[in-house]
């Protein structure tokens, strides 16, 4: 991954919706070029996925303690929430984080769902802080 990779990335990051001239243009490279390094980047697994992010009202994070070892039952059990956005296997004290956009109805048969095989702590989000570019 050299410089202009980088430069790519993060004007990817900061507007998704930059086409590969307009980017071409930034870093000083053709549109044509800046595609072929997207491609490249892609195919490396550099970029996983494309994505769009929502403005959700309600927004948890979810840590998930298993009280048994019935890793497949929850992670099944969880993937077939939609509302659920990222669901990670982790180190640490928790066994999985969930990112997730629930109201309280749906948090709340969420959790009852998830407790017939684990311990949770449910975070609310208040606020977010993270600046984003305009």
């Amino acid at each position: 991954m050299d410089q202009i990779n980088n430069d790519i990335l993060n004007l990817l990051r900061k507007n998704g919706r930059l086409s590969n001239k307009e980017i071409g243009k930034m870093v000083h490279l053709t549109g044509q070029a800046v595609g072929q390094r997207i491609s490249s980047m892609i195919e490396d697994e550099i970029i996983a996925h494309f994505t769009v992010s929502l403005n959700y009202k309600n927004r948890q994070f979810i840590r998930i303690f298993m009280n048994n070892n019935h890793f497949s039952d929850v992670e099944s059990a969880i993937n077939q929430y939609h509302e659920v956005d990222s669901f990670y296997k982790v180190s640490g004290q928790a066994c999985y984080i969930v990112t997730a956009h629930f109201n309280q109805e749906q948090l709340s048969v969420f959790i009852n769902h998830i407790s017939n095989w684990a311990r949770y702590s449910v975070e609310v989000v208040l606020k977010d802080v993270k600046d984003y570019p305009k």
